[in-house]
């Protein structure tokens, strides 16, 4: 569903420059919802001012789902991990609360930060005169990748990333029969994960918001930096939007 929105969502508004669009042409189409061509019509057409709350509602609701399809993936080991926990909890005969509260908790967080995200996309697109949706001028492009590569050498996403690799310890400190705990360990994780990912997010922007290519690379991206140990993925990783950067810059001048 994630996916057949992005290509959707990319025929409505191609995106010009936006590495790998060149795919789409390739892929098949796929029928939505009408609901869901309404929301994204809105987030490309806006009708009047009367329309901006509902395509900032719009904008949050691409960005949750976006970040759905783009991080739940690469919490599949915390998820399976309170599993485990709770299989030995109920093993003693202690209740145990859903995983799905804990999920709940984890989403919660990236919801809060959609709303984020849609804000910064129509400050963008206002300021750059673009639907904010589309790839970033080019100046505003590099600054994002340099932003998004300057962060992956930080001290912060070092130890958000340590949380993210040994969810164990978190779950098992924090354990609780409690739904209301439960919730908040969820969103407590969620803040390590949006604290691992959140700059790389940025990179989105310069290719184009919702480009397929880009969301499918950077979740795979998230899923090997929190699986890889040391510090070795994730330097490379901002190396190469460094570099990127520069080049953008160079090439532009």
């Amino acid at each position: 569903m994630m996916f057949a929105m992005a290509l959707e969502l990319s025929r409505l508004s191609p995106l010009e420059n936006g590495p790998g669009t060149d795919i789409l042409a390739w892929l098949p189409h796929l029928e939505l919802p009408a609901m869901a061509r309404w929301l994204l019509r809105l987030c490309v057409f806006p009708a009047g001012a009367d329309a901006d709350l509902w395509r900032f509602v719009a904008l949050a609701g691409m960005w949750f789902l976006m970040s759905v399809a783009m991080m739940l993936p690469s919490a599949t080991p915390m998820i399976a991990t309170y599993c485990e926990i709770a299989d030995t909890a109920r093993g003693k005969s202690a209740p145990v609360v859903h995983p799905l509260v804990l999920v709940a908790g984890y989403l919660a967080t990236w919801l809060a930060a959609s709303f984020g995200f849609a804000m910064l996309t129509s400050v963008l697109g206002a300021s750059t005169g673009t639907e904010g949706i589309r790839p970033l001028p080019v100046a505003a492009a590099a600054i994002a990748l340099a932003f998004a590569g300057l962060y992956q050498f930080t001290s912060l996403k070092d130890a958000c990333l340590a949380k993210c690799r040994n969810p164990f310890a978190t779950l098992f400190a924090h354990w609780s029969d409690r739904a209301p705990k439960i919730f908040r360990l969820g969103v407590l994780q969620g803040i390590w994960c949006l604290g691992c990912c959140w700059a790389l997010m940025l990179v989105m922007f310069a290719v184009g918001v919702m480009n397929p290519f880009w969301m499918a690379l950077l979740a795979l991206s998230a899923v090997i930096e929190k699986q890889a140990s040391g510090p070795t993925f994730r330097r490379t990783a901002g190396a190469i939007l460094l570099v990127w950067a520069g080049s953008l810059l160079v090439l532009s001048a």
